[in-house]
């Protein structure tokens, strides 16, 4: 079945991560995605841990992909490169800002030599702007997007999360920006710059300490495990585990206080209403958790099911990838790698019911496809 974005040819000139995810996600629907790649290849390709000398990271946000190599130095393959864009709908790169345009692939070019072309660019911290020429990493745009100064402990030092955010959040947003613009065409006929980074991608999870900043005029405190607008909400530690739950509204609440054995919480004005109980977190959590560390997590997460209260166990990823539901929902599949053989990676997040998106190949060997690719365009 053909995928959604089916008639889409993409260049993916990114490396790393944040571009290549974009173009993953892209690819997934069923665009064609073409990774143009120079000639020792993305640095991804050496990113640990490897399966028969192939990277698995690569592996896993490259699939659905052909490797073309060009040496964008020489005129040669600058040439093939242009013949391509002429065919071509997005062109994703993630350069540093001014990178491609000394490579004589800047948008006014581009879009002088194709009118539909829609240029899609991730950086750092964006094409404008004082931090614009600056290098970006996930670790740097964490930082300064706030996101460290709200992780951790309450009393410990900022802390990074140990997933690559920015960069998969910044890849996220520029496919979105993507479809937007290849809608907007529909009716233009014309492209256009498409264009996020990673510090707008850290930023823009703010929702509730942009609303806390904005509101009052202060800043945010680091509250560990706790919600800054619900109570209880959080991870509590059981007699053999760890479970997390949301019984805020009150009706959950209520029915907490009684499943645990403490009805009193419910006569406390401390706890008599969602803002009570956040202002009045750590006492209530003290109480409940006295509780929760009685029993072991499988009582409570059945007793807790039954009630309706939302609420789950803590996974960690070995059994996350067994558990039921993301098998269910075809969140692990297998591809078949010349080199290593059968590849198990997620799969894909979005699901449509008439053009649903699929892993259909692994990710290419470097330059697999380049003569396949180029000799094929050229005869078109």
């Amino acid at each position: 079945m053909a995928g959604a974005l089916d008639h889409l040819l993409v260049l993916d000139l990114t490396s790393h991560l944040s571009g290549p995810y974009c173009a993953m996600l892209l690819a997934d629907h069923g665009a064609e995605v073409i990774k143009i790649e120079p000639p020792q290849g993305d640095s991804a390709r050496a990113m640990p841990p490897f399966v028969n000398g192939e990277s698995a990271p690569f592996m896993t946000w490259n699939r659905n992909k052909r490797s073309v190599v060009l040496d964008l130095k020489q005129a040669a393959d600058k040439d093939a490169l242009w013949r391509l864009v002429d065919q071509a709908d997005v062109l994703v790169e993630n350069y540093r800002p001014g990178v491609l345009d000394r490579l004589g692939f800047g948008w006014p070019e581009l879009h002088r030599r194709n009118r539909r072309l829609i240029l899609a660019s991730i950086s750092g911290f964006g094409q404008t702007g004082p931090y614009s020429a600056r290098g970006g990493f996930d670790l740097i745009t964490q930082a300064m997007s706030g996101l460290m100064s709200t992780n951790g402990p309450a009393d410990g030092p900022p802390h990074r999360l140990p997933i690559a955010i920015s960069d998969v959040t910044a890849g996220m947003f520029l496919a979105f920006g993507v479809l937007a613009a290849v809608e907007a065409r529909h009716r233009t006929g014309e492209g256009q710059h498409v264009e996020t980074s990673l510090l707008e991608a850290a930023t823009s999870l703010a929702v509730y300490e942009s609303a806390h900043y904005f509101a009052t005029g202060t800043r945010p405190e680091r509250i560990g495990q706790a919600h800054r607008g619900s109570s209880p909400y959080q991870c509590f530690q059981t007699a053999d585990g760890y479970i997390t739950l949301g019984a805020s509204q009150q009706k959950f609440f209520r029915q907490l206080c009684e499943l645990v054995g403490a009805p009193e919480l419910l006569a406390d004005p401390r706890f008599a209403t969602n803002a009570d109980r956040v202002r009045h977190n750590d006492a209530l959590v003290a109480a409940l958790g006295e509780k929760l560390r009685t029993r072991p997590s499988a009582h409570w997460l059945a007793a807790l099911e039954e009630c309706g209260i939302p609420a789950g166990p803590v996974l960690y990823y070995d059994e996350v990838f067994t558990d039921p539901q993301i098998l269910a929902r075809d969140m692990v599949v297998e591809t078949n790698h010349p080199v290593t053989g059968p590849f198990r990676t997620m799969g894909v997040t979005v699901k449509l019911s008439a053009t649903p998106g699929s892993v259909r190949q692994a990710a290419p060997r470097l330059g697999e496809h380049t003569q396949e690719v180029l000799t094929r365009k050229a005869a078109e």
